[in-house]
This record gives C-alpha cells, sequence and structure tokens, in this order.
C-alpha cells in the first residue's frame, strides 16, 4: 500500500518567495577517491518542506550536510537566501573563504540529528537556552521565556528541570527539535529524526515534525519514513548513488513511481 498523501494544502499559502531559503546546484562531494554525491540540485523554497529519501548510502545525509556547511562540498553551489557561499581552493582542497559568512548561516539553520546530542550534564531547558545565549548573545530571561514556549509546544514542559538520561527516546528527540526551535532559524533540516526510536516512541516525534510542516516551516528531512515524507513534504527527492533517480510531489513519487528502483525502493521500504 502505498503511504497516504496528506491534501491539507493551507502550509503553502503565502509562504513562497522567489528566492529558496536554501539551494544547492551541481553538488559534488568525495571522500577521498570515492565519490559519494554526484551533481546534485536540491531548492527548498519558504514555507516548504523537502524529503529526501533512498537506501543507505546513497548521500542523503551526506547531502544535507553540505547544505548545512558540516562538510566541504568539491564542485557546485550552495545558497541560503540567495547568498551564495564563496570558496578557496579547488577539488579535495575546496573550504569555505570566509568563516564568518558561515557561522551566519549555520545560525539560521537549525539541525536535529539521529542521536540527540543533548548535552548530559544540562537540564532539558538549559540545553535548550544554551545556543541561543551563548552563540547569538541574546537576553537570558528572554531566551528562558522562548525556550519555555517550544518545550511547551513539543509537549515536554514539564521536563525542564530534569536531565536527559531521565528521559525516554522520544522525549530526548523532542527536546532537541525544542532546542532547534529556540535558535529561532530560518530552516530546519533533520537527519533520519525517528530512525533511533522504537515504533511507539517514534511516533511522539513524528506528531511534532507534522505540527511545524502544517505551521509553514521551511525544513529538508532526511528520513526512512515514507509515510512521514508522504504526509508532511511538498517535494521529495529519491537519490540512488549519489543522483537524483527521481522526483516530484509525493502524490506523484509514492502513488505513480517512474523508474524501476523507485518502484523497488517503495516495494521494499512500504509494507503492504
Amino acid at each position: 500500500m502505498r503511504p497516504t498523501v496528506c491534501q491539507n494544502n493551507e502550509k503553502r499559502l503565502n509562504l513562497t518567495t522567489d528566492t529558496p531559503v536554501i539551494e544547492i546546484r551541481d553538488l559534488h562531494k568525495s571522500y577521498g577517491a570515492l565519490e559519494v554525491l554526484k551533481g546534485v540540485d536540491i531548492s527548498a523554497p519558504a514555507g516548504h518542506v523537502i524529503s529526501l529519501i533512498g537506501s543507505s548510502g546513497s548521500g542523503k545525509s551526506t547531502l544535507l550536510r553540505c547544505a548545512n556547511l558540516l562538510e566541504d562540498s568539491q564542485q557546485g553551489d550552495v545558497l541560503f537566501c540567495g547568498e551564495p557561499v564563496t570558496w578557496k581552493g579547488t577539488g579535495l582542497n575546496r573550504r569555505p573563504a570566509d568563516r564568518a559568512q558561515i557561522t551566519r548561516i549555520r545560525t539560521n539553520l537549525s539541525m536535529v540529528f539521529q542521536q540527540f546530542n543533548l548535552w548530559a550534564h544540562m537540564t532539558i531547558l538549559q540545553n535548550v537556552m544554551e545556543a541561543p545565549v551563548t552563540v547569538l548573545g541574546r537576553d537570558k530571561a528572554e531566551v528562558e521565556a522562548s525556550a519555555r514556549k517550544y518545550l511547551d509546544k513539543v509537549g515536554i514542559g514539564d521536563k525542564c528541570d530534569v536531565y536527559p538520561a531521565m528521559l525516554s527516546g522520544g522525549q530526548q528527540q523532542r527536546a532537541a527539535i525544542a532546542r532547534a526551535l529556540c535558535m529561532e532559524p530560518k530552516a530546519l533540516l533533520f537527519d533520519e529524526p525517528t530512525s533511533a526510536l522504537d515504533p511507539e516512541l517514534e511516533q511522539e516525534v513524528v506528531k511534532v515534525i507534522k505540527d511545524l510542516a502544517a505551521e509553514g516551516r521551511t525544513m529538508i528531512i532526511v528520513t526512512h519514513d515514507m509515510r512521514l515524507a508522504a504526509d508532511v513534504s511538498d517535494h521529495v527527492v529519491f537519490l540512488h548513488m549519489g543522483k537524483i533517480e527521481e522526483e516530484g510531489p509525493p502524490e506523484t513519487l509514492f502513488g505513480a513511481p517512474k523508474t524501476e528502483r523507485l518502484q523497488g525502493f517503495l516495494s521494499a521500504t512500504v509494507p503492504a
């Protein structure tokens, strides 16, 4: 059975602009002689959700890390709100030329990882407050109010004073999402946000992501959950061996896949 595609388009209204929040053009990424991305183009307009799907090793997470400038690419352009990243050097020696530019871009792109990455020695509230206070230099009282608001939003407002080890995996991932939101980013990047969770806890996180999509948040999501991709996405990209094999709106990609590779992938990943 194909995933059911959400038909609620309210989140798309009055949210797009002519300039994408994130745009990647002809991106190539190698680790030594191993070429992981082989000329990839993606675009995330404001208020849209882009899902990246594909088998392990297809380049999904690498592409996300290149978008957030956690990885250096060897060729192609990365643009944030129309501003191209400046580079120096070529090939495997290519590096960002302006560290201040990279810092500024990263503070506007919040990433949620598969493995939560919460600081064990801090309470949940302190975890959420840390980056806005220390990196952005925002007023502590203002940040605390914002942090409590976002913890309430993800359904764990009563866990402010506990430590990560006292929470379930689903609660820790929701805390990580609240931490990302507290940076007030222009886009959220999710790298397999539910793959470390059992099915019951996974649904807690899926609900939060669906709520964020319904609000019109700009998001790029790497996911193994085809139903999530179908429900929240404006555009789905299927990667195979470092290239885009097929892409389009979820109703087309999941309802009428054109390529044999995508058909085989969906047959293996979507329950009958």
